[in-house]
């Protein structure tokens, strides 16, 4: 037993928010999966720091560069090989758990955002490309994306829903995927092989609050947010709606906090995972925060605790002014420009 099996018997999966050659073909990946990991995550940011930093990619980069392709045909070809090597390694803890586990990520192009047609079309070709069942298609939680989902649900694939920040974007997320389920349930189609997760970032928010806070609110605000927003899941899961879908094999989304690496080192380092432990949830952290965690951090359910607390909290922080739906917008916005800039600078070395 390790302090991850202890999380997972807890109910919350810990997933990796790190993917490279590397970390596949070393043997490690396989390693942190019997330490108790349960999936992994990636994202453009990720894949330009993997190509850039790891060595087992020049000879394919310099093989793929004589070949008639396009900067994106090019990252694509290696991103799809290790999204498909990652599930396999993760493809024995996806079959022991039914399938609720084990999945590994792969988001579509940054530049599809608002796009909800490119989404789904993109989605679906990465999907048949990938040809696993343990893989997840990530989709920003943009207008767009929510449209997207949508669609991609009712056609039965498994969505990692990203870059949400605020309770009303994400309670917004889960009816689309209640309607998309609904449709296939009416339609005799099965549903029990179809999960998504709601990725919600945490450390961003007290990054972008804390300067502006009083002491008794610095690193308080984004926890007490999380804590807010695993209430509204349980009351929207809860719902008469939903338990008819869930008695069809209907699964709930799963709410994923993501950005769990503190970006204030006056903080402690296990912050953002010891804060929220809760059951039916997911937790992707970076490499460092999940050996700090193993280190040092505590397997205890933390996500009902101090609820009183944190509404408090929420509503001393609106009283000085801040809205937090403002400052989701402003930070899911923001997270498209980071992911697109890191988008061009992966496919900038493939030209």
């Amino acid at each position: 037993m390790t302090i991850l099996s202890d999380v997972k018997a807890l109910g919350q999966q810990i997933w990796l928010d790190n993917l490279s050659r590397s970390l596949v073909q070393s043997g490690e990946l396989a390693d942190m999966l019997k330490q108790g990991v349960c999936g992994v995550t990636s994202n453009p940011a990720i894949f330009q720091k993997a190509f850039a930093g790891d060595a087992l990619y020049a000879d394919e980069v310099a093989a793929l560069k004589q070949q008639d392709l396009t900067p994106k045909q090019r990252y694509e070809t290696m991103a799809i090989a290790d999204v498909q090597a990652a599930c396999d390694v993760c493809l024995g803890e996806h079959e022991a758990s039914g399938g609720k586990t084990g999945f590994v990520s792969l988001e579509v192009s940054p530049e599809l955002s608002k796009d909800a047609a490119g989404t789904v079309a993109e989605a679906k070709r990465l999907r048949e490309a990938i040809g696993r069942k343990n893989v997840m298609i990530k989709v920003p939680t943009t207008d767009a994306g929510i449209e997207a989902l949508e669609q991609l649900v009712s056609d039965g694939l498994s969505i990692n829903l990203t870059l949400l920040f605020s309770r009303a974007q994400t309670l917004k997320a889960y009816a689309a995927y209640q309607r998309s389920i609904a449709k296939r349930v009416a339609a005799g189609l099965p549903v029990d092989n179809i999960h998504v997760v709601a990725s919600f970032f945490i450390s961003r928010i007290d990054a972008a609050l804390d300067a502006t806070l009083p002491e008794q609110l610095k690193g308080k605000i984004a926890i007490a947010l999380a804590k807010a927003a695993y209430q509204d899941w349980q009351e929207f899961f809860d719902n008469a709606g939903f338990k008819e879908l869930a008695a069809k094999g209907a699964n709930r989304v799963q709410l994923l906090w993501a950005s769990t690496g503190v970006k204030n080192p006056a903080y402690p380092d296990t912050l953002y995972v010891d804060s929220l432990i809760g059951a039916d949830t997911v937790n992707t952290v970076p490499d460092a925060t999940l050996k700090a965690f193993i280190d040092h951090g505590t397997a205890k359910t933390t996500l009902t605790e101090g609820i009183d607390e944190a509404l408090a909290q929420l509503a001393e922080a609106a009283k000085l002014g801040v809205d937090l739906e403002a400052l989701a917008t402003r930070l899911q916005e923001d997270g498209l420009k980071q992911f697109e800039e890191a988008f061009e600078k992966l496919l900038a070395p493939l030209a």
